[in-house]
């Protein structure tokens, strides 16, 4: 059995990374989905409205799943939401005890690590942020030879026309 060629496994990383990223939001939307509204039914019941640290979580949880499974905003949602798992582990997990398996915090681990890969990432494929960024036209700055644009260049002293008098000069 001959493994994967390298050249296949670049080409699929933004299709693997983009189903990472729907999947991972979908979960973490359906848990501030839970919390917030009892749907889908989880079966601990909803948080009321405006309790800390709990209500906060799932809004957070809502909003900012919603938007990594879009791929809308996707770092600094995941970034929030990363965060925000972290401090669900220290603050109501860690107390309990140290390890996630003991202290029924794998989830919340699992959240803040998945959600920080997509941070550093990046959304992958299938992403609204890549509506954003893709067809943006070349400046001419960016040294697009193709570029039909022309600047003008700080005028300099013509010497050829005497020295009190300059001409612009314009580069294409």
């Amino acid at each position: 059995m001959s493994p994967v060629p390298h050249a296949a496994v670049e080409s699929a990383k933004p299709h693997v990374l983009g189903l990472f990223r729907i999947v991972i939001g979908l979960l973490f939307t359906c848990h501030g989905a839970a919390s917030l509204f009892g749907f889908p039914d989880s079966g601990r019941g909803t948080v009321p409205a405006g309790e800390w640290p709990g209500w906060y979580a799932a809004v957070i949880q809502l909003v900012g799943g919603g938007m990594v499974l879009l791929g809308l905003g996707t770092r600094a949602a995941a970034f929030l939401s990363s965060g925000s798992m972290a401090y669900a582990y220290f603050t109501e997990h860690q107390k309990e005890d140290l390890w996630p398996l003991q202290n029924g915090g794998e989830l919340s681990v699992l959240f803040c690590w998945s959600l920080l890969l997509i941070v550093v990432f990046g959304a992958g494929s299938f992403a609204l942020d890549n509506l954003f960024t893709r067809n943006t036209p070349p400046t001419p700055e960016a040294g697009n030879p193709d570029s039909k644009s022309r600047s003008l260049q700080p005028t300099k002293p013509n010497t050829s026309t005497g020295p009190n008098e300059s001409a612009p000069a314009v580069v294409a």
